[in-house]
């Protein structure tokens, strides 16, 4: 089936309300871990996963900060505005977070019709230090809105005004505020880049002894950022995956990670994304390269659509495609490659570079349910139904899956 046609409907399950973690376990590593490998399925104990992989297996990382992307305003008539941060305009992120006078954001605003033309303005106390920070309406994109923050203390950064100003962005169907423990429950303990506004959950799992417990058993790891933006949370609304307008994210990849990717494919050790997010990454890399070799590529059009997959041609050899996007950044002196990828991945797609992923369980008719159908086939309702039976707990403070492709 192309996967224009696939109807999400295929792709549900019921999940009840109380299967569904509200709060993370005390020790992250204790949580449960499902293993799916050549059509069988067993139950383990996440701090295990070291134990279950081949020596010189790569695990990929995203390394991605959730930041505090809600900020609460207040107009004059007592009228509250949430403004959600999702994306800076006109720069990237590392430059956005080191403004230190005014920044662009694409945003959703939350009672967005109380406000009009007027400033929003809240006082923020950095230390001993207060701060003037405004919100400028510049311009509503439909949903979306162009908002322009000022500060009147150019000692301070747009990144650290937010951490003080904004408040932890927990995913909708927790249905609960941010508590003191989320600020580093909700964060991977390796997390160092900032521009999230949801965790890649994926990685809440590991711990220092997971990481010391992997070099052991010479396992490697490799690091890239993707930013996951308010999109993963959004619904498919239409019937079928052609109406579906898939989410764009931006990532970064330094040259050594694809060293390190293109080092396990000649070696052919397997590798294994940590979360979605890496997922897509590792893959959209592929894309790229194939976009180089038969099109040629500038900085301004690192882009990968969602249907790139499903109409490029996938003819080109893994390392090769690889191996292009690593000249591309030697012949441009570049040492990391930036982008934006909106890669959709569903049944019908050929994986190139991930044998496996470390995942937690998703929510029904989601896109992410669809990529974990793309590597399990239709084995991901045997897995989600013992999942149910076994008492796994799901969505991102749930247990996790080490889920193999069929094609291993």
């Amino acid at each position: 089936m192309n996967p224009k046609d696939i109807s999400i409907s295929d792709y549900s399950y019921q999940l009840p309300n109380e299967k569904i973690a509200v709060f993370p376990l005390k020790k992250r590593d204790q949580s449960k871990l499902l293993v799916f490998e050549q059509g069988k399925i067993t139950d383990k104990v996440f701090a295990e996963l070291p134990n279950l992989l081949a020596p010189h297996s790569l695990l990929v990382f995203n390394n991605t900060l959730v930041v505090h992307a809600r900020i609460l305003f207040h107009r004059s008539s007592g009228a509250q505005i949430e403004i959600f941060c999702l994306e800076p305009i006109g720069q990237d992120y590392p430059s956005a977070f080191s403004a230190n006078k005014s920044c662009h954001w694409k945003c959703l605003i939350g009672n967005s019709k109380r406000w009009k033309e007027d400033i929003l303005e809240k006082e923020i106390l950095v230390q001993t230090e207060k701060i003037k920070f405004t919100a400028t309406l510049i311009e509503r994109h439909g949903q979306f809105s162009e908002v322009r923050f000022n500060w009147d203390n150019e000692s301070f950064l747009f990144g650290e005004l937010l951490f003080h100003a904004g408040i932890l962005p927990l995913p909708p169907y927790l249905n609960r505020d941010a508590e003191e423990n989320d600020e580093q429950q909700y964060q991977t303990t390796y997390a160092k880049e900032k521009g999230s506004v949801a965790a890649p959950t994926a990685g809440l799992h590991f711990t220092d002894e997971t990481f010391t417990q992997l070099a052991k058993n010479n396992i490697h790891t490799t690091e890239l950022t993707l930013h996951v933006g308010a999109g993963t949370f959004m619904p498919v609304k239409s019937e079928t995956m052609l109406g579906h307008e898939m989410h764009q994210e931006h990532f970064y990849v330094s040259i050594k990670t694809i060293n390190d990717l293109l080092s396990a494919l000649i070696s052919m050790a397997p590798i294994i994304a940590v979360g979605t997010t890496s997922l897509r990454t590792i893959e959209s890399l592929y894309w790229l390269g194939v976009k180089i070799l038969k099109n040629g590529l500038n900085q301004s059009s690192i882009f990968i659509n969602q249907w790139d997959p499903y109409e490029l041609g996938n003819d080109v050899e893994t390392i090769i495609a690889l191996e292009a996007v690593k000249n591309y950044l030697t012949s441009n002196n570049l040492q990391e490659l930036r982008g934006i990828t909106q890669l959709l991945i569903a049944p019908g797609y050929e994986f190139k570079l991930a044998k496996a992923i470390v995942t937690n369980f998703h929510q029904p008719n989601s896109t992410l349910l669809l990529l974990i159908a793309a590597l399990v086939g239709e084995q991901w309702k045997s897995i989600y139904a013992h999942a149910l039976k076994n008492d796994y707990r799901f969505l991102s403070f749930g247990d996790s899956s080490l889920l193999w492709g069929n094609n291993i």
